[in-house]
């Protein structure tokens, strides 16, 4: 940092309850709920990331001459690569093929969380290098700790431009996402489609109406306790199916329901009164953010009912512009849901990978943007 006694000063909180919630929203600004704190320490206090968990938060905070906080960025010293979907296995395995130690390293991003927003979050009327000096904080951390590397996930284009000034490399990937221009109705929706798309909707609509499932939902004093135990026994039973172990415990649910109130928006399934499957969402700055969705029995084309067409009507009864579907899923073109980029930036320690790591994403971001136009080509909207 720079010295004198009008120089900003940079520090590290090893948890986000160290930091006033004032402080950090005032920073984080109101429109992705993901990056308030009550969803970060909803995380903590849960324990979903804790050092328990391999999150050692090491949050940082840019304080102006008179102590006002105004900057900060999500940071995690990381001992493993879970709950990140920004895949860099294969670098640690390349690491350890090399007998150089890829863990610990640190992590600027949401847990658990494939949503794009600000990372270097700072507040209104900030000095103009308040972002920079973010970025370079996570750097010198890095080289203080003897960390591999730096990796700032899900950030904005703007923000990877600004890293790769400071040494940062850029990597590219792709989410599918629903834009509203304004439809009235989910049939004003489906009038934009080809006329096959919009006949395979219906027909997976009628399929799980058929099955005497009904979707609600629900938000903020709607959810009780009851409909977060069933909702976690959803996700439970889906990651162990599908993914894994869970990330997320019972606590964080209830955590989340408490501090984010009308943020969230949790859709459920029930058939004959009781929930068989369910979603979580986030809205926040005219999105609604699609997060969790898990279910005990398999009903044919009951997932794309609770996650994607019930998202939509939510969003068009709800004046939204946008559904974000969170990562991966081919299939949600043809329901609707378009190709986006999304962005992350690395900063790598050892020259050796450095230049091993560029010369990767260079191939990969080539391939990435290559399939960005073929699945564009796959829109199922009509031609006009």
């Amino acid at each position: 940092m720079p010295d004198g006694s009008d120089a900003p000063v940079l520090k590290v909180h090893g948890a986000i309850g160290g930091i006033p919630a004032a402080d950090w929203d005032g920073c984080a600004g109101p429109d992705n709920p993901f990056l308030s704190h009550a969803f970060l320490s909803a995380l903590e206090d849960s324990g979903a990331a804790a050092p328990d968990s391999g999150w050692l938060p090491r949050h940082m905070v840019v304080e102006d001459a008179g102590g006002r906080v105004v900057g900060c960025a999500p940071a995690y010293l990381k001992v493993h690569s879970c709950g990140e979907y920004v895949f860099d296995w294969a670098w640690a395995d390349a690491y350890g093929r090399a007998g150089v130690p890829y863990y610990p390293k640190l992590l600027c991003a949401v847990p658990f969380t494939p949503v794009t927003g600000r990372r270097l979050l700072t507040r209104p009327g900030a000095p103009a290098d308040t972002a920079d000096l973010l970025a370079a904080g996570l750097v010198r951390l890095a080289g203080t700790r003897d960390l591999s590397s730096v990796h700032v996930n899900f950030l904005t284009e703007a923000e990877q431009d600004r890293l790769r000034a400071l040494g940062y490399q850029a990597r590219i990937d792709v989410q599918y996402h629903w834009d509203n221009p304004g439809y009235g109705a989910f049939e004003d929706f489906l009038g934009a489609l080809s006329s096959r798309k919009r006949k395979a909707i219906r027909r997976e609509r009628r399929e799980v109406a058929e099955t005497g499932i009904g979707v609600r939902a629900l938000s903020g004093g709607e959810i009780t306790d009851d409909h977060w135990d069933a909702f976690h026994r959803f996700y439970l039973a889906t990651s162990d199916k599908k993914w894994g172990p869970a990330y997320l415990p019972r606590r964080f649910f209830s955590l989340l329901g408490e501090r984010l109130g009308d943020r969230v928006v949790l859709v459920m399934a029930f058939r004959d009164g009781a929930p068989v499957a369910g979603a979580l969402n986030l809205r926040g700055g005219g999105t609604l953010f699609g997060r969790n969705w898990g279910c005990l029995d398999e009903v044919r084309f009951l997932h794309f009912e609770v996650c994607y067409y019930a998202a939509i009507d939510y969003a068009i009864a709800h004046g939204l512009a946008r559904v974000e579907a969170g990562a991966q899923g081919q299939h949600k073109i043809q329901r609707g849901y378009l190709p986006n980029l999304t962005r992350s930036a690395h900063w790598v320690a050892d020259e050796r990978f450095r230049d091993a790591i560029g010369r990767y994403l260079a191939q990969e971001r080539a391939a990435v943007r290559r399939q960005m136009a073929e699945l564009t080509a796959q829109s199922p909207y009509r031609r006009t």
